[in-house]
């Protein structure tokens, strides 16, 4: 299926179907915090920062997590990528590790899937 940038709400059916395309149980994603979007579907948060990229977004923007549609909503997102390993912007592991950063992100997540 690739890559697909979300802008409106997805179900968590739809969801389920991009996981087990690729890896089972989980979809990797890229949320933009400015813009309210995310990509998903790809098999490296690398790839899916470029859509991101070449659609617009800011790289100090952009933030991998994995999102498990299975479990429940305050468990199913996994703050985790090699793209978020940012000095500049203070966070120095694959995790997010701003809260509200964080926050941002489940916040767009939670609008675009059902």
């Amino acid at each position: 299926m690739g890559i697909k940038v979300i802008d409106q709400k997805i179900s968590n059916h739809d969801l389920l179907a991009l996981a087990k395309e690729r890896f089972g149980d989980m979809v990797k994603g890229v949320v933009d915090i400015e813009q309210g979007v995310m990509a998903l579907g790809g098999e490296l948060h690398a790839d899916e920062e470029q859509v991101m990229l070449e659609r617009g977004s800011q790289q100090k923007n952009l933030w991998g997590i994995n999102i498990y549609p299975q479990l429940p909503h305050d468990q199913r997102v996994e703050f985790d990528s090699m793209i978020n390993i940012r000095p500049s912007q203070g966070n120095r592991s694959r995790a997010v590790e701003d809260k509200n950063i964080q926050t941002r992100i489940m916040a767009i997540v939670n609008k675009l899937v059902e």
